[in-house]
């Protein structure tokens, strides 16, 4: 192929050949060097191109025009994806598609011309790369949340299952000469994790959801990802308390620990963990862990920490020491690496917009959701703790 023909990834190809040629005794350096310094020409023409063709695209953008994209301006425009995505002006064009209920994308392809077409966008979903704006808001809701930011999450398609061990013979010596030991017997399970469809909705008149735009969709998204992430996070507590004292074939034990709450509690519950629990946290609400703090406090003695160094994370999910009835789980102590939250479409929330069934009334139904898999993994990586009669 002659030079003049080449695009970048043959120069770099070629490139990377004569580098090789150069470490040999015999190369010919006088003939490389000469080709290098075309290569670098050729490879300086084809920026100059892309930048003309970046202007031109800009200018025809403005003037509302559509732009033929060639092979290597899709290769320039895709190298700026993430620079297109913080402007206000892609911001924007994504607010009025998404509030288009995904039918209207005219603006978005003349922004990504060379990185969307129709065969792959379908029907209330995308794969519009979301602005940098709303991709930060839903990340920031992950990170305030005490519970959900300590959970890695996974992104695999379809249900999971993860096994766990609930019984197993111990490790023997073998004395030399002595009769075999017997076989190991081991028991194990398997967690089944189902993704749902977590959900949360909201109204808004039809004059706000016609007048649209960033501000709208800024309002949705902080008000839908805050919810929807508290409840994933209400999620995980549930998980826990659901789980049996005793491991089944399908779900791994969390230990029990039922008593009044004392300056000891949350020691006592340690106790009672696996040797694998490792990163611990106490999950409670508010007012439960004043009423732990209060215990030294009233007893006017040197009684250490009761809350023993560990991480206190709160949640409403459970129900507060003074108000909770006999029996009822108050407090979770373990690790929530025992925690699998999976995400097979990703953590981005998708919208339906509903203006039918309350057209009457000038009210909008916007339903954000996010697809997720919540599931406890490791028996006695946690422990309930509950109120005494």
């Amino acid at each position: 192929m002659e030079i003049k023909e080449m695009q970048m990834s043959d120069i770099e190809t070629r490139s990377a050949e004569i580098e090789e040629l150069l470490k040999s005794e015999d190369a010919d350096i006088d003939s490389l060097t000469a080709e290098v310094e075309e290569l670098e020409k050729r490879k300086a023409q084809i920026l100059a191109e892309v930048e003309q063709r970046k202007k031109e695209a800009e200018e025809a953008l403005k003037n509302g025009k559509e732009v033929e994209v060639t092979p290597t301006e899709e290769r320039k425009n895709k190298m700026d994806i993430m620079e297109l995505r913080k402007s206000n002006e892609y911001a924007k064009a994504y607010a009025d598609w998404v509030l288009s209920g995904y039918k209207n994308d005219k603006e978005l392809r003349k922004i990504l011309t060379a990185n969307a077409s129709a065969d792959n966008v379908g029907e209330n979903d995308t794969v519009y790369p979301v602005p940098v704006m709303l991709e930060n808001k839903v990340q920031t809701a992950w990170e305030n949340d005490e519970i959900m930011q300590r959970i890695a999450p996974r992104f695999l398609k379809g249900n999971l299952k993860i096994g766990f061990e609930i019984s197993s013979t111990e490790a023997v010596v073998h004395a030399e000469g002595a009769e075999a030991p017997a076989e190991e017997r081991l028991v194990l399970g398997s967690v089944e994790i189902k993704p749902e469809s977590v959900k949360k909705w909201l109204y808004v008149t039809t004059e706000q959801y016609e007048i649209g735009g960033e501000e709208f969709m800024d309002y949705i998204y902080d008000e839908l990802a805050y919810r929807i992430v508290k409840k994933l996070a209400s999620q995980v507590v549930n998980a826990i308390k659901n789980s049996p004292a005793s491991s089944t074939a399908s779900a791994p034990a969390v230990a029990q620990l039922t008593k009044a709450l004392t300056a000891s509690t949350i020691v006592e519950a340690e106790g009672l963990l696996s040797a694998e629990a490792t990163d611990l946290v106490a999950i409670m609400t508010r007012a439960t862990e004043s009423a732990i703090k209060a215990l030294k406090v009233a007893s006017g003695e040197n009684v250490g920490d009761p809350l023993d160094g560990i991480t206190v994370l709160h949640t409403d999910a459970l129900p507060n020491y003074a108000d909770a009835t006999a029996n009822a789980t108050y407090m979770l102590v373990g690790d929530l690496k025992s925690i699998i939250a999976n995400f097979p479409n990703g953590r981005d929330i998708k919208f339906v917009f509903d203006d039918k069934s309350k057209a009457e009334e000038d009210l909008v139904k916007i339903v954000g959701r996010v697809l997720a898999g919540i599931g406890y993994v490791k028996p006695n990586a946690f422990v309930q703790v509950k109120k005494s009669a």
